[in-house]
């Protein structure tokens, strides 16, 4: 039990630390807009640029892992991030750019890193269940900065905030370092790092159905997750009439949602045998609460707002953990690491797409609700695509041998 506990509580708290790095921004974003000479609603540039660095930086960082190993991997993912955020104090344009290509690129490797781990140590009738509690590091990293870095604005301003955030993320790779002996046993220093590793992972993606077919799924799912943690705040602000700390509060219900949503839904995964349909099912919910949430209006009471913020939160961050296990279930013997790079070059490039296109709706006159409805159609297809492949058919309940 300890070689799989241990591993877990580390992965998940660096998954959590650099979840919180990226999502510092967008919770800043209120009150940072006026130093930083963009409006707030062109928030989602920055985060496209973030994924463009974690799209190139999941692919490519396969050999890297197998070469120093996937604990060393993350805490260079730390560091990056922590970098990240100082360059944003800076506030000059080319610091913003530096800035969200910085976060991007740290946060790239720790989900293939992660993987690579827990593919190892992980029980078979367990894979959903660890992979899914692994993956509440993001919304617990989300929870963490919609609770902390709003009262942090309010009382040493939005450069505090970020820096105080970035030390966080170094103190985290320190305190990695005592586990990176056991796990990272497995490294070759020999192994060669060139442009052909991100080639093979995006290849093993084309050629196994299966693994490509939860890519394309997750690059919708992800699309709507990251409008989702991008814009509740100033969704909430601008057009809902809410204060920045209640904005805050709600991301928080949400990404606190999300946290029961990915434990809940890999231990039913796991429990039933049948991750695809329930991953199905987890698709289709999520669009429907995004319409839901394009339907809200000021007149609607805080408690409907927070039921409706919880139900989104659930669904549209809960995904994640059944989706990776099932990659790596999908994945051909030993190439986990390649498999879930690849996906997760997809899984990215839905986040780098999306929300500059909900910023267009947005800056040009739409209203955000628009935007939430536009985003949420292609998860309900994706959604009755995996319940009408999973249709009579078991999910795999261990890796591929």
């Amino acid at each position: 039990m300890r070689s799989t506990v241990l591993p877990l509580v580390a992965t998940l708290a660096i998954q959590a630390l650099v979840a919180m790095a990226t999502i510092t921004v967008p919770v800043l974003a209120p009150s940072a807009s006026a130093d930083l000479h963009v409006s707030a609603g062109y928030i989602g540039l920055f985060v496209s640029l973030v994924y463009l660095g974690s799209m190139i930086s999941s692919a490519a960082s396969v050999d890297l892992i197998r070469r120093i190993g996937a604990i060393r991997v993350s805490q260079y993912g730390l560091v990056l991030c922590a970098a990240g955020l100082a360059v944003l104090t800076l506030g000059a344009t080319p610091a913003l750019v530096a800035s969200a290509l910085l976060l991007g690129i740290g946060y790239g490797p720790i989900t293939p890193a992660s993987s690579h781990i827990l593919a190892r140590t992980t029980p078979p009738h367990m894979m959903s269940f660890v992979f899914s509690l692994k993956q509440t590091g993001v919304p617990v990293g989300g929870a963490l900065a919609g609770a902390i870095v709003p009262p942090l604005v309010l009382f040493g301003g939005w450069r505090a905030a970020a820096l105080t955030v970035a030390g966080l993320c170094v103190l985290t790779a320190l305190l990695s370092q005592p586990i990176r002996a056991e796990n990272d046993a497995d490294r070759d220093p020999r192994r060669p790092i060139g442009a052909r590793g991100p080639i093979r992972a995006l290849a093993l993606v084309a050629s196994e159905p299966a693994v490509r077919r939860l890519a394309v799924c997750s690059f919708f799912f992800s699309a709507l997750q990251l409008c989702l943690t991008t814009y509740l705040v100033t969704y909430l602000t601008n057009q809902l009439g809410y204060t920045l700390v209640q904005a805050g509060l709600m991301l928080s219900v949400a990404t606190g949602a999300g946290i029961v949503g990915r434990i809940g839904w890999g231990a039913l995964a796991d429990r039933t045998g049948r991750p695809g349909s329930v991953l199905g099912f987890v698709g289709c919910a999520m669009a429907a609460a995004a319409v839901t949430m394009a339907l809200s209006s000021p007149a609607w009471p805080s408690a409907l707002m927070i039921v409706l913020c919880a139900v989104f939160g659930g669904t549209a961050i809960g995904w994640n953990g059944v989706f990776l296990a099932q990659v790596a279930r999908e994945a051909p013997a030993g190439k986990t690491v390649e498999a879930t790079g690849g996906a997760l070059f997809f899984t990215f490039f839905g986040v780098l797409v999306t929300p500059p296109l909900f910023a267009l709706v947005v800056e040009n006159g739409g209203r955000y609700g628009t935007a939430f409805a536009m985003v949420a159609t292609p998860p309900l297809l994706c959604g009755l695509w995996l319940l009408l492949r999973a249709s009579g058919r078991s999910g795999r309940s261990a890796p591929r041998p």
